[in-house]
């Protein structure tokens, strides 16, 4: 049997559990899952299985899927196609994938929708994508100010929406009053104002705050929803615990895919132009620094020329900077974006950090040199490679600390550029401190 036939095979039992996946997941409507699989799926078996899936469950796959691969899947659909799928569109659902569609396409499941999903629509339009009032969900109960319990327990006799444990209480201007927990309201006494039996210190959020912050904000509340009002306080919708949890999960990952220079919606198998040049940017840009080490260590040519030992460990001090460097970056953009680093302890941290950069540089630069003395027994080269780990160490360390306060000022996303400046700063410093003690002790 050929490597061929094997192949070919293997790929065939793939794509069998694939479909068995497949079919088990959209019975239970796990469209989530659903998702993932066509997403690890080559582009050729991927329409393929795609054009098997029935109508009814196109919609809720294509709105957790991430842009790049959803984008390709609604271009390769016909028109019939898509007007099935704008018929059972809500709002909610087309402001999840407005950014996959072209403005006529966007038009054409407006017209499909009614009065109401429009108004919902134009709204959540009105804020940026960035803002909590962009992702507001509609489906939420809410009674009068002035309703008692028998008016609650004969709202909560409907079907109820996902992520419900509140009831919002609006006044007569239609503003935000008051939440009630569905629990505290079974079993009270019919004739109890709702009023009676409201949170107290409820939190509530504006359509213009962060989208990610408000997210945060709705995971470390006690409740499953918080209300979203606007700047008149006018009740818009609310925010629940399913779509916060997904645009901080969307957050994390793009700062994770942003240190590599990418899109978190990047397709697996995007089109091999399409990924270089998505990856080119970052490349260009690191190329550049590479070449401004290299400026640095072509100044201590004469020096290599004589001491070839020094280019032999050159790249441990680059690399033990390196390492120390990046461990202080991802704690600090993490603390940054928790909003852990702020003004107040901004210098401790930096202390702190200094004080273990320091601890570090002195146990691995006595490390360090010892191994290089026993490995080319020279005590001078030791003490030079010593003092260059120490020094690049502790540079490191400040550099890691300081580097994505000082972006973050600047307005730029440190996850994105953090690492490329503090790559060239470890690298330069690291160089420079290495071969200039050398030049000066051994020749």
């Amino acid at each position: 049997m050929t490597d061929d036939t094997i192949f070919e095979e293997e790929r065939t039992l793939s794509s069998a559990a694939d479909i068995t996946a497949l079919t088990r997941l959209l019975g239970q409507q796990d469209y989530a899952d659903v998702a993932t699989i066509l997403e690890s799926l080559p582009l050729e078996d991927r329409y393929l299985t795609w054009a098997d899936i029935g109508l009814e469950h196109r919609l809720g796959i294509l709105v957790v899927m991430r842009s790049d691969p959803r984008e390709a899947l609604i271009d390769s659909m016909s028109l019939l196609e898509l007007d099935a799928l704008f018929k059972g569109m809500d709002a909610e659902d087309l402001v999840e994938l407005s950014e996959s569609l072209p403005n006529r396409l966007i038009d054409r499941a407006l017209s499909a929708m009614d009065e109401i999903q429009r108004h919902y629509y134009e709204g959540a339009k009105k804020y940026d994508d960035e803002l909590a009032g962009h992702w507001v969900s509609h489906q939420f109960l809410s009674l009068p100010q002035n309703a008692k319990v028998r008016d609650a327990l004969r709202l909560l006799r409907r079907e109820l929406p996902e992520y419900i444990d509140t009831l919002f209480l609006i006044n007569r201007t239609g503003g935000f009053s008051e939440a009630v927990r569905i629990g505290s309201v079974i079993g009270a006494p019919d004739h109890l104002p709702l009023t009676d039996l409201a949170e107290e210190d409820f939190t509530v959020i504006n359509a213009n705050d962060d989208a990610t912050d408000a997210s945060l904000k709705v995971q470390n509340s006690r409740f499953s929803a918080l209300p979203v009002v606007d700047e008149n306080s006018i009740l818009l919708g609310r925010l629940d615990i399913g779509t916060a949890s997904e645009i901080v999960n969307d957050y994390y990952e793009g700062r994770l895919m942003a240190t590599a220079g990418l899109d978190e919606d990047e397709d697996l198998f995007s089109p091999v132009k399409t990924a270089a040049k998505n990856r080119a940017v970052w490349l260009g840009i690191n190329l550049l620094t590479a070449f401004a080490a290299s400026w640095f260590i072509g100044l201590f040519e004469a020096t290599l020329q004589q001491v070839v030992a020094l280019a032999v460990l050159m790249p441990v001090v680059a690399s033990m900077g390196g390492i120390a460097g990046s461990q202080t970056l991802t704690l600090v953009i993490r603390g940054l974006a928790l909003g852990q680093v702020n003004d107040v302890n901004r210098w401790a941290l930096l202390r702190k950090e200094l004080q273990v950069g320091a601890f570090n540089g002195v146990v691995w630069a006595i490390v360090v040199g010892i191994i290089a003395n026993m490995w080319f027994d020279s005590f001078l080269i030791g003490i030079v490679i010593s003092m260059a780990i120490l020094v690049n160490i502790i540079t490191a360390a400040l550099s890691g600390a300081l580097i994505p306060i000082a972006l973050t000022k600047l307005r730029l996303d440190p996850a994105l550029s953090g690492s490329v400046v503090l790559t060239t700063v470890t690298d330069i410093v690291g160089f420079v401190a290495f071969l200039g003690l050398g030049a000066l002790v051994l020749t």
